[in-house]
C-alpha cells in the first residue's frame, strides 16, 4: 500500500487550513468510555445527567478534542506528523447527536526547530465554539 506523505515544514503557510467533521453518537459514548474507564454517568446515565446542568448526557471533552487527530495526522500537516503538545480548552458541551467540526490553522512556523504551532478550534453544528486550543507538531521530514 502507498502513503502520500504530509507536508514539510516549508511547504506550509501560514494561515492554511484543514478540517474533520464527525456526528458523536451514542455508541462513541460508550466505546470511548469503555477505551478510557471514564463511566461517569454524566455520560452513560441519562437519568443522572438530566438532573445536571446540562439537562442530558454529554460526550467526554477528551472525545471532542480527540476529533483533532484526524486532521494533524492525516491532512494537516498530514502523515508522518508527530505531535509534540496539545492544548485544549472546553467552551461548551457537547451532546450525543452533535456533530462536531475540528479545524487545524497554520499560525507560527519556527524555523529554529522547524516545528509548527496550529491554532485548533472545535465548532457544534450550530457553529457554537464548543473548544479551542493549540498544538504544536513537527512536520513530516
Amino acid at each position: 500500500m502507498q502513503y502520500e506523505r504530509g507536508k514539510k515544514y516549508e511547504e506550509l503557510t501560514i494561515g492554511e487550513k484543514a478540517s474533520f467533521s464527525k456526528t458523536i453518537s451514542e455508541t462513541d459514548v460508550y466505546l470511548f468510555a469503555g477505551i478510557s474507564g471514564d463511566f461517569n454517568p454524566m455520560h452513560v446515565n441519562e437519568a443522572y445527567a438530566r438532573q445536571t446542568q446540562f439537562g442530558a448526557r454529554v460526550a467526554h471533552g477528551p472525545l471532542t478534542q480527540s476529533l483533532i487527530a484526524p486532521v494533524l495526522g492525516t491532512k494537516l500537516p498530514g502523515l508522518g506528523t508527530v505531535a509534540l503538545e496539545l492544548f485544549c480548552r472546553f467552551r461548551a458541551p457537547v451532546y450525543i447527536g452533535d456533530t462536531v467540526t475540528a479545524i487545524a490553522e497554520v499560525s507560527e512556523k519556527l524555523a529554529k526547530k522547524r516545528w509548527v504551532r496550529l491554532k485548533l478550534t472545535w465548532f457544534n453544528q450550530k457553529q457554537e465554539l464548543v473548544a479551542e486550543g493549540e498544538a504544536l507538531v513537527m512536520p513530516p521530514g
